[in-house]
């Protein structure tokens, strides 16, 4: 059974139906027995940093998913659910989870390069949040999540922050948006991903086929 954590916030009716079209056995939850019992563990999210550690506090999961997580089972974390993982949020100047050493950083506003005319280059204000499609490179060949997927795909994302690991080993890719962030770790039973699988159709759906796969 994969567990889908319910703390109030983020795209549950999406990823779970998606887990579901894969033939996957899924349970919505704001228990923590449940997440005892599960095989797989997805934290999925979209909103405030802080807002989501006071529900999961609320809720009394941080120190089971903590648990779960340091008796590898298996973990995806989607967007939020990558940034929670994480020391500390710019966001409401928040701790997070404590899970992965790192911070979480607000994208600045630089500008970004958009070519040459006669007049000269031509450059755009960097827009915040990043949101819609773009491509993800893969870092780490081996990670099985890739399975099936091409280099550079694209994937779809909405987000205002992204994750700085300390430890470079785990940043398993990366994406481009007025220079390079990380878009997904890797550490042993922990996958995580800043891009949204649930709403980036075909190479998405393999994406978590791959998970459900495990």
């Amino acid at each position: 059974m994969i567990a889908v954590i319910d703390y109030g916030m983020g795209n549950l009716g999406s990823v779970s139906n998606a887990l579901k079209s894969l033939g996957a056995n899924v349970k919505v939850t704001q228990r923590a027995s449940d997440l005892k019992i599960a095989n797989k563990i997805v934290l999925p999210g979209v909103g405030a940093f802080r807002n989501a550690m006071d529900s999961l506090a609320r809720l009394k999961l941080i120190d089971p998913l903590k648990q779960e997580l340091a008796r590898d089972k298996i973990y995806l974390g989607i967007c939020l659910g990558l940034e929670l993982l994480f020391e500390r949020s710019q966001e409401g100047n928040c701790r997070g989870l404590g899970i992965l050493k790192g911070d979480v950083v607000r994208f600045s506003l630089r500008t970004k390069r958009r070519g040459r005319t006669d007049r000269g280059e031509k450059s755009a204000a960097l827009k915040v949040p990043h949101m819609g499609w773009n491509q993800v490179k893969i870092k780490r060949d081996n990670c099985p999540l890739f399975k099936g997927i091409n280099d550079n795909a694209f994937f779809y994302f909405v987000h205002s922050y992204y994750v700085m690991p300390k430890d470079k080993d785990i940043v398993a890719a990366i994406t481009d948006y007025s220079g390079e962030f990380t878009s997904m770790v890797w550490k042993k039973n922990i996958f995580a991903v800043q891009y949204h699988p649930e709403k980036s159709q075909a190479v998405g759906l393999r994406f978590l086929e791959n998970f459900v796969k495990l």
